[in-house]
């Protein structure tokens, strides 16, 4: 039968210290039939494990989470994100850098939390899970490009780093457009398989109905759940069509099975590792 509820994270990489608030998480909750359960954002790890024991459905569970969650290269870049480059840096998408050195290592943390509350990561190399309170890692940007779905045949979206060619003084309005253009596309995944429907839920539908905001704190507050939502419909679309229409970066690892690290991306046929080499 397949999972029930998908879980989307864009969890804000560096928690907090003694006298700093965290940063915003976006989060949100898919059903099979693409309806948003439940959508916003947390502040630190205790508020983003209560929403998750709110949401998730017990057994039956898939959350991916935008964060390294697995770290176990002491320096340099883990090798699911060299390969992120490889196979997706024709789509102007490359990753970050984490390694046991990273001061921003909350995925760390909450991949822990996670396990002592009944969840399991998973590293993708079995295919979908079918059962249990399971999470993954992903990138939301390579959806962005592996989602024939999306519509970015060329290249990633520009809604978050300033190109080299857009000006300063005119970023926040390109910026704000390029959101308006991939809010309208994830609008259209409402009739695809599986669906999105960014409609159902008053948060997720504010998307569709009002404008991008230019102002960096309220534009940051979208971004977040844009990216929460994206993290959802990926864990729908592996749980629906595995490696049919995604692959797992960092397969390789000799680290045991299912607990390498890992990101599953969805992937055109021309981003998968017997094509990106050529």
């Amino acid at each position: 039968m397949g999972m029930e509820r998908f879980i989307g994270i864009d969890l804000a990489w560096a928690e907090s210290g003694a006298r700093t608030r965290p940063n915003e998480t976006g989060v949100a909750a898919v059903d099979r039939r693409g309806v948003v359960i439940d959508c916003g954002w947390t502040c630190g790890l205790g508020e983003t494990m209560s929403w998750l024991a709110e949401v998730a459905v017990d057994g039956s569970t898939l959350a991916f989470i935008d964060a390294p969650l697995v770290v176990d290269n002491a320096a340099g870049q883990r090798p699911c994100e060299r390969e992120v480059g490889r196979r997706y840096g024709r789509w102007k998408v490359s990753a970050n850098s984490t390694n046991q050195n990273s001061p921003r290592r909350a995925g760390v943390l909450l991949r822990e939390r996670l396990r002592e509350s009944g969840w399991a990561y998973d590293d993708g190399r079995g295919g979908p899970p079918t059962g249990g309170l399971v999470m993954s890692e992903c990138y939301p940007y390579t959806t962005l490009v592996g989602a024939v779905e999306l519509g970015y045949d060329q290249e990633r979206p520009r809604y978050k780093r300033r190109p080299a060619r857009v000006p300063t003084a005119q970023w926040r309005a390109v910026r704000a457009e390029e959101c308006d253009t991939l809010i309208a596309r994830m609008a259209g995944l409402a009739t695809v398989d599986p669906p999105l429907v960014l409609s159902s839920h008053p948060v997720s539908r504010r998307l569709i109905d009002e404008p991008t905001p230019q102002r960096a704190a309220d534009y940051k507050h979208r971004e977040d759940l844009i990216d929460a939502l994206l993290c959802a419909w990926t864990a729908a679309l592996w749980s629906r069509y595995g490696f049919a229409r995604c692959q797992v970066l960092g397969a390789d690892s000799p680290a045991p099975a299912g607990r390498a690290p890992t990101i599953i991306a969805p992937a055109r046929p021309e981003q998968r590792r017997d094509q990106a080499s050529r």
